[in-house]
């Protein structure tokens, strides 16, 4: 059946994406892939209760950023808490102020107007001598006695908080852990398919429900099934083809075209009910709202398509802590027909191994089997010479206007267009830089090329080329320059375009692929920043070009030092609205050009400053964070001068004893306006393996600056 694009064929220009990057499975491999290592909330038991527990767990409305797995919502607002020394203080004090009391009434001390309603509300017969009279007496009066020491114990214990005290000290010692919730109802059971049955597809939902009761089905499969059954409401899929697939292929209904069910091992807990993955917990901070402090921190799509961007040095977790949990999610969605992941980085940065992805690109590495388009796949000169103009010289445009861009985009577009319509292809990197060196011999060979095919009307390309190559100013040497970066003999065999390789094209991300691109930052470090500006160049582009936008697009980027241009800003604030987004990271915003570090992370939704931040990167981050008003209480000790003898002596009486002079205290309450962190706060006050987060959805909801303990 149609899956929505789980197994569509997908294109990279000429060829199609290939099949995951790992070593074929053997002959005789079962059809139900062993159970790889899953996260904590669902551990591999066969008898499908570990899953069956999973599909029901609550799973309640949270604030963005809350871990809702499991979540207990706590009052926005933090009860008045008494000091547990004045409490049971006040416990034991009421206590014995009611045993007085009861002992005086019990006694007589304080008269018999207690009785007083007895008489009034019981006839006089109940009281009487008779046969039965002592044991109606004896009832009568017990009784009466138990109704006011009820009454006494009531309103004291409410006095004495009694009830607090049961809360805070008896009843955790006494819980012994809480029993296991019965079985939902079947019309309320998540585990029957009950979306299925409404629609007429029994057979297809007992299918389903017996493979989850068998231990058959996985997260990633009900995950997957979900979004295929979401086609079937959309009219992309028909229903008979749905229910066919699943009654032939049960839990395995649907795959990815890589045939993969999950990720050959996980290290971060996920919940694809929600589409969350854990990142931490939130600490139990004053400076934490109090419906935050406890819980779970976890991002998902709704979180990432306002992009992530997050600073801090090296060593600080931004690989282990924030990237890798985030592409393993990704990947995740990505088998289950959701989304499509392009992780970037340095090769060995721990980006996760290489059949976790679809697609593996070792740029400069001899056996790399996959090639990276340097055009992005698209056939228009205009556009293509755009994408490579930003990825050339997008580091040396002015914030303002991007003046270089521009003109390096004019230049390269009057060299790509006559070369297209001689060749049919794009120029190499070699081509293309004599193209650029203003070479005679290639560009007569292009000239004379035009001719002879009848296309003279782009000679008037060439002509203006030769023309701007004389003056001064001209660009042509400086994209040179950069396109030299690249014709090195380590990347002598990639960036091919005669079709002789295999392709990657950033224009696939209509379909749920998993792509890797390893950059080689050892001893090409400036090609390395060019490659990655290329990359999210295209990135941008092809998101923004896509006909179907229902597939969430990411790209991680582990390390985007350099990458960070005007051009880079526009499109992260336009990703939004093509659903998609972008993570990224810096050791320091000094790696931003200072006219461009307020607009990234303006255009962010989500930004993150890890422990050892620097005081000059902290205040960027207080001042996009804002101020917000808090109440401050101002205590001031006044000393109190006596002016009587007696007085005097009081006084110095209670000087020796408590070593201080009588004093009065006055406290002042006012609002006022503070940063929410200030500048020395992120760089001194968050502890190691810690990180301080703000979060923002794609509805525009916001959650304050949280402190995150990363390791949690």
């Amino acid at each position: 059946m149609d899956s929505d694009g789980t197994q569509d064929a997908r294109s990279t220009r000429a060829t199609p994406v290939p099949r995951p990057a790992g070593p074929p499975e053997h002959p005789g491999s079962p059809q139900v892939p062993p159970r790889p290592t899953v996260a904590p909330e669902m551990p591999p038991l066969p008898d499908g209760t570990a899953f069956l527990a999973w599909v029901r767990a609550a799973r309640p409305q949270a604030a963005p950023g809350v871990w809702r797995f499991g979540h207990r919502p706590r009052p926005d607002q933090e009860p008045e808490q008494i000091p547990a020394r004045q409490l049971l203080s006040g416990a034991v004090i009421a206590f014995l102020v009611g045993w007085l009391l009861w002992s005086l009434l019990s006694n007589g001390y304080l008269g018999d107007w207690w009785i007083l309603p007895l008489y009034l509300l019981t006839p006089d017969s109940w009281r009487q001598s008779g046969d039965h009279s002592e044991f109606f007496n004896l009832l009568l009066w017990d009784g009466y006695d138990l109704l006011i020491v009820v009454g006494v114990m009531l309103a004291v214990g409410r006095l004495g908080r009694w009830g607090e005290v049961w809360r805070r000290f008896l009843a955790p010692r006494l819980k012994r852990g809480e029993p296991e919730p019965p079985p939902p109802a079947p019309e309320d059971d998540p585990a029957q398919w009950n979306q299925l049955r409404a629609a007429g597809a029994h057979d297809a939902a007992d299918r389903l429900a017996a493979e989850a009761r068998a231990g058959l089905m996985r997260d990633v499969d009900h995950a997957r099934i979900a979004r295929a059954w979401q086609g079937v409401l959309n009219g992309r899929h028909g229903l008979a083809t749905f229910t066919g697939t699943v009654l032939k292929d049960g839990a395995a209904s649907c795959l990815h075209p890589s045939g993969e069910r999950d990720l050959p091992a996980r290290l971060a807990r996920h919940d694809l009910m929600t589409g969350q993955v854990r990142l931490g917990t939130t600490v139990d901070d004053p400076r934490n709202p109090y419906g935050y402090r406890g819980t779970g921190l976890a991002l998902g799509p709704e979180l990432l398509g306002t992009s992530l961007v997050a600073v801090g040095p090296a060593g600080s977790g931004k690989t282990g802590s924030v990237v890798w949990p985030l592409a393993e999610s990704l990947c995740l969605h990505a088998l289950a027909g959701r989304a499509a992941v392009v992780v970037v980085g340095a090769a060995g940065a721990g980006l996760g191994p290489a059949d976790a992805y679809d697609v593996v690109v070792r740029i400069g590495h001899p056996e790399s089997v996959y090639d990276l388009d340097l055009y992005g796949g698209t056939t228009d000169p205009d556009e293509a010479a755009a994408v490579l103009a930003e990825a050339l010289v997008g580091d040396l445009a002015e914030p303002q206007h991007g003046g270089d861009s521009r003109r390096s985009a004019t230049v390269l577009a009057q060299l790509l267009g006559p070369y297209l319509a001689v060749h049919g292809r794009f120029p190499s990197v070699p081509e293309l830089r004599q193209l650029l060196d203003g070479t005679p011999g290639p560009l007569a060979a292009l000239r004379k090329a035009l001719v002879d095919s009848g296309q003279e009307s782009l000679l008037r390309e060439l002509d203006a080329r030769e023309r701007q190559a004389r003056n001064p100013g001209d660009v042509g040497g400086v994209l040179a320059d950069r396109v030299a970066l690249l014709d090195r003999p380590a990347f002598a065999s990639f960036f091919d375009t005669s079709g002789q390789t295999r392709p990657f094209s950033l224009r696939a991300l209509d379909h749920p692929v998993r792509v890797r691109i390893d950059l080689p930052e050892r001893g090409h470090a400036d090609a390395s920043r060019i490659l990655a500006r290329l990359v999210l160049a295209q990135f941008t582009a092809g998101v923004a070009a896509r006909e179907d936008r229902s597939l969430f697009a990411c790209l991680v980027l582990d390390d985007a030092t350099g990458v960070v241009t005007p051009e880079v800003v526009r499109g992260i604030q336009r990703l939004r609205s093509a659903n998609a987004g972008t993570v990224l990271t810096l050791r320091t915003l000094d790696d931003v050009p200072r006219p461009l570090r307020g607009p990234l992370l303006g255009a962010t939704g989500c930004r993150m400053a890890l422990s050892g931040l620097t005081p000059w990167d902290g205040q960027d981050f207080a001042e996009v964070w804002g101020k917000e008003w808090i109440e401050t209480r101002d205590v001031t000790d006044r000393q109190i001068i006596a002016e009587t003898p007696a007085g005097k002596a009081l006084h110095m009486l209670r000087r020796v004893i408590t070593g201080r002079a009588p004093t009065a205290r006055a406290v002042t309450v006012r609002q006022v306006e503070r940063e929410r962190w200030s500048a020395s706060e992120l760089a001194h006050a968050v502890p190691p393996g810690h990180a301080v987060l703000s979060l923002t959805t794609v509805q525009g909801e916001h959650a304050p600056p949280l402190l995150v303990n990363l390791r949690g």
